[in-house]
């Protein structure tokens, strides 16, 4: 069940990639109005939830506005380097999520990094980075260095947002949307205050089209992938979850090219294919099918009579 609902959110958050991008809105103004429209259809399921669960300990409101903070710098960082490197290769960077999870899961929480995931990690990355065109120096363009540097800072972001979420759920269970809720919240500020630095809000001279796209975007990419995610973290090991959402990718490049017609190229497609091998190896997928096929019976052997 865990599974299933990373894998669910990590559908979602691959739609994000695309709205963002069809929306058409400038970076700035698209990561904070993802956030506030979240929040006003978050704050009324919060309240519904603390009436029936209870509420936040101050220790909880404390690790959702951290958490907040973490989830607005990647925002910020990851749409600017969608219209500096393209989301493909935002996406890439962003991944460096895959890294920073599990080691802070491993310093703080003291959560054992298994050998498959070692073994593994090279695979995701080489992978992930086929996907993202990242070998295809002359689609980088001339903004390279900043779209990189912005992708890896939102990765960095993406993973102490999983992490510090992730072990709030767990010390409140019962608690999901709560969090979520004082998270976005705190996103939606950090967003407007680092907005000045990366080209201001433009509120106005949105299409109708456009306000569309971006309510799209919060109610998928924010408050259903985040519920989805959030709800399947809290029974993964860390590894997993992270493993589970380098899916994002291979799913953004489908759905690039259903939408948008972009098509992958040969190396994209080599990339999902070492992704999705790789994500089965960190997570035991194919022992896992080895030991169901030796355990099933064998329909040739004749069946002994019961008594």
């Amino acid at each position: 069940m865990g599974s299933a609902g990373v894998l669910a959110g990590a559908l979602c958050l691959s739609v994000s990639a695309i709205l963002v991008k069809l929306a058409g809105v400038d970076a700035a103004t698209t990561a904070m109005l993802r956030c506030a429209i979240a929040v006003l259809v978050l704050v009324p399921l919060a309240r519904a939830e603390r009436h029936r669960c209870g509420g936040l300990s101050w220790q909880g409101i404390g690790w959702a506005v951290a958490a907040g903070i973490a989830l607005g710098v990647d925002y910020a960082a990851w749409t600017a380097a969608i219209y500096q490197v393209g989301a493909g290769i935002s996406t890439v960077l962003i991944n460096v999520q895959v890294v920073v999870l599990p080691l802070l899961a491993l310093v703080v929480d003291r959560e054992q990094i298994t050998t498959r995931f070692l073994v593994a990690l090279p695979l995701m990355l080489l992978g992930v980075s086929l996907v993202g065109g990242l070998w295809d120096t002359a689609a980088l363009g001339g903004n390279a260095v900043t779209g990189t540097l912005l992708g890896l800072l939102a990765g960095v972001g993406y993973g102490i947002y999983l992490f510090l979420t992730r072990r709030s759920t767990r010390r409140e269970p019962g608690r999901l949307i709560q969090p979520l809720a004082w998270a976005t919240t705190s996103a939606a500020v950090t967003t407007t205050l680092i907005a000045p630095f990366s080209g201001g809000l433009h509120l106005t001279g949105i299409s109708a089209a456009s306000w569309g796209l971006l309510v799209a975007l919060a109610l998928l990419g924010q408050v259903i992938a985040w519920l989805l995610i959030h709800h399947g973290s809290i029974r993964l090991a860390p590894t997993t979850t992270a493993t589970l959402l380098l899916i994002q990718p291979v799913l953004a490049l489908g759905l690039a090219a259903v939408t948008l017609a972009e098509y992958p190229t040969v190396l994209q497609l080599t990339g999902a294919g070492i992704v999705v091998a790789a994500v089965a190896i960190a997570n035991g997928l194919h022992r896992r099918h080895r030991r169901h096929r030796k355990q099933r019976p064998d329909p040739t052997t004749p069946r002994t009579p019961s008594s």
